[in-house]
């Protein structure tokens, strides 16, 4: 009898901690779409400047939180019922979606100087396009005021284009009524490919730990599933098909 209840005490646990898991899993899911969502709405105007291929990833990557969050749903209703396939299934799919994650860091880790020569040429390019197309100059410009920076590596990029072009007001670090553009006290000096390698670079060890603790974080999950489906298996071989607790 105390064993049975030792038993009924560790599925009652299990099913506790992994239906936590879920919770915060699907908040992952959530989190994901939203960070898609406001990286969509508040840095497209420099993300499109560069990289053709960033709006197909972000798409791919909100499909995959919401597919997250969708399958974590149905992942509840397998913990709640308990069958032990069920559960080794859920495990086998959380493990995918880590290799996956990983697979993914690695890609744009292994790409990371091909993605820098694409947002380098990419800004060279909206840079002379910037006095006749109206989508590219909205895009320099509000890329310049939020990074705080003027030009591709310097002020001087804009001085050098062919044909020579003033620099924009929105190198401004000073009021735009009061602002000199050929005064170098009245404007950024650095240009924001360097700016903005320079933010990657300070952020790059909160990034990848970040990466790594998402990346790994389903494995708890994997553990935690075949966990109950091993002690409902191992409470069925001891008091046969009786009622096992549920919820």
């Amino acid at each position: 009898m105390t064993k049975r209840l030792d038993t009924v005490g560790t599925m009652a646990c299990m099913k506790t901690l992994l239906m936590l898991f879920n919770v915060v899993f699907w908040a992952s899911g959530v989190l994901i779409v939203c960070t898609v969502l406001w990286i969509e709405i508040q840095l497209q105007h420099y993300v499109d400047i560069s990289m053709d291929g960033v709006w197909a990833a972000l798409i791919a990557l909100g499909g995959f939180g919401l597919f997250l969050s969708l399958a974590v749903m149905l992942a509840c209703c397998c913990t709640t019922r308990g069958h032990p396939a069920l559960l080794h299934l859920y495990g086998a799919f959380l493990a995918v979606v880590a290799l996956l994650e990983l697979g993914v860091g690695a890609s744009v880790y292994a790409n990371r100087t091909c993605l820098r020569d694409k947002f380098y040429l990419g800004l060279n390019e909206s840079m002379a396009e910037y006095g006749r197309n109206d989508i590219k100059r909205d895009h320099i410009d509000s890329m310049q005021a939020t990074l705080e920076c003027c030009g591709h590596k310097s002020y001087t990029d804009w001085l050098e284009l062919y044909p020579q072009m003033a620099i924009p007001l929105s190198c401004c670090k000073v009021s735009r009524k009061t602002c000199n553009v050929n005064e170098t006290d009245d404007i950024y000096t650095q240009g924001c490919y360097t700016r903005a390698l320079d933010l990657i670079n300070d952020n790059l060890g909160l990034v990848a730990g970040t990466a790594i603790g998402v990346a790994f974080f389903p494995f708890i999950g994997v553990f935690l599933a075949c966990c109950l489906a091993n002690n409902i298996n191992k409470a069925k071989s001891l008091w046969g098909d009786g009622p096992i607790i549920n919820g």
